[in-house]
């Protein structure tokens, strides 16, 4: 899987960011592996000049194989803790994409039609 790595000017250590990043996303979502062919991290410093609460965002856009992409924000404190926040959303956009797939290719059949099963 790929991660592209995108900083605002207001975010520092760009290389060992890209590192760490790619890092914890492939390990973070090894078990979607077959299923998302890249995922694109945005941090920013929304007001990098004045500081403050919750100022720092992170996008991640997870590209699907034959789907259209899944993207999420999560805004905090902190890079990493926007950046976890955000792994978090998406971890949860993709358990429910993937769970709805599932669910429309899935053969319709029952154990309630099944007639050996049903009480006399």
């Amino acid at each position: 899987m790929h991660v592209q790595v995108n900083t605002s000017n207001g975010i520092d250590n760009k290389e060992t960011l890209d590192r760490w990043a790619t890092e914890y996303l492939n390990e973070h979502f090894a078990r979607f592996s077959q299923e998302v062919t890249s995922i694109e991290v945005q941090l920013t410093d929304e007001n990098h000049v004045k500081g403050g609460g919750d100022d720092k965002r992170c996008m991640l856009e997870a590209r699907l194989h034959k789907h259209a992409p899944v993207a999420v924000t999560a805004f905090a404190e902190t890079q990493d803790q926007a950046f976890r926040g955000a792994a978090a959303k998406l971890t949860k956009a993709l358990e429910h994409t993937f769970g709805k797939l599932d669910r429309e290719h899935r053969d319709r059949e029952t154990i309630r039609r099944d007639a050996s099963v049903l009480p006399d």
